[in-house]
């Protein structure tokens, strides 16, 4: 088993999961890919130390699911990307807790920084 922490990618959009995996795994996270927000609560994969999630979903949004994740107790650090950037989208993220909302097409460097920045949240200290 790896000690490095798994990055979860939930987007509806394959090439968007798949390039955001990519970049990710470039720069050695472990990362898991999921097609909507419902195949990733009831994955049999290890939990997310970062979740990287599509603002607008079929089903549950992006949003929705950090939202549900906080109420169930097990709350992860979120990123959340979106095609649909505004005012209003930031607030209610920030609101919410999200680290980071990212306007698509994100920088890679944007990506990688916010998620960074979970991850050393989600670390605990010694």
């Amino acid at each position: 088993m790896s000690s490095r922490p798994l990055v979860a990618i939930v987007d509806d959009d394959q090439s968007i999961r798949d390039a955001t995996s990519n970049l990710l795994q470039s720069a050695g996270f472990l990362t898991a890919t999921f097609a909507d927000a419902e195949s990733f609560l009831t994955s049999s994969e290890p939990r997310a130390a970062c979740l990287v999630a599509d603002m607008r979903m079929p089903g549950m949004s992006g949003l929705q699911l950090h939202q549900h994740l906080i109420a169930s107790g097990a709350s992860i650090p979120t990123v959340l990307i979106t095609a649909y950037p505004s005012d209003a989208t930031r607030l209610r993220a920030r609101e919410a807790g999200i680290l980071c909302c990212l306007a698509k097409p994100f920088a890679p460097d944007e990506l990688l920084e916010c998620v960074r920045g979970a991850l050393a949240l989600a670390t605990p200290k010694s």
